[in-house]
């Protein structure tokens, strides 16, 4: 989407919606026809290219109660997800705190929504004996956040690292997960 595209390389405040009409071969009026605004355009992007409805289907279709393979395909669909979505996550990055209010939220509902999904999941399986007794949503947290600290450190374009591959570091760190959440 073009305007994605714009945003993510000279932030929200920074594009016009003439740009991203040009840049989308329309015209101005065509965009606000459409969407009225350029923030419900980007509100648009965030419903369609986003991950709560897509990590809810995963978890409602393909969940196998196993710990360490739920996980790991947990790990691995977050990460195809967010490396899809690094424009729109760079365009939050970049507006911070200037972003208009129902955009912050917007970006912030899908991390919610997936760190209630983790913790139900965790709280069914310490129920099934599968986990280990704790704090579901505090655990949920801790795999979203290093899950989320490997992407964003991935996305320096001077790591180059081939030793520390991103499938190595999801195996790995969800190994270790599910090792710490053995009953």
């Amino acid at each position: 989407m073009a305007a994605i595209d714009l945003m993510a390389e000279k932030g929200y405040d920074g594009t016009t919606t003439k740009e991203i009409a040009a840049a989308a071969g329309v015209n101005e009026v065509t965009l606000f026809r459409h969407f009225g605004t350029k923030q419900k355009l980007l509100e648009a992007a965030f419903n369609r290219y986003h991950y709560a409805d897509e990590m809810t289907k995963l978890f409602e279709q393909s969940i196998r109660w196993e710990l360490y393979e739920d996980l790991l395909l947990i790990g691995r669909t977050y990460h195809r997800i967010m490396n899809r979505n690094r424009k729109l996550l760079s365009i939050v990055q970049k507006g911070g705190s200037h972003l208009p209010a129902d955009i912050q939220r917007e970006a912030g509902r899908h991390p919610r929504h997936l760190r209630k999904l983790l913790s139900d999941y965790l709280t069914a399986m310490t129920a099934q004996g599968k986990a280990a007794a704790a704090n579901p949503a505090m655990q949920a947290l801790a795999f979203m956040w290093m899950h989320y600290g490997a992407f964003i450190s991935k996305l320096n374009p001077n790591d180059d690292d081939p030793e520390n591959s991103m499938d190595e570091f999801i195996e790995e760190s969800v190994r270790l997960f599910a090792r710490a959440l053995a009953p």
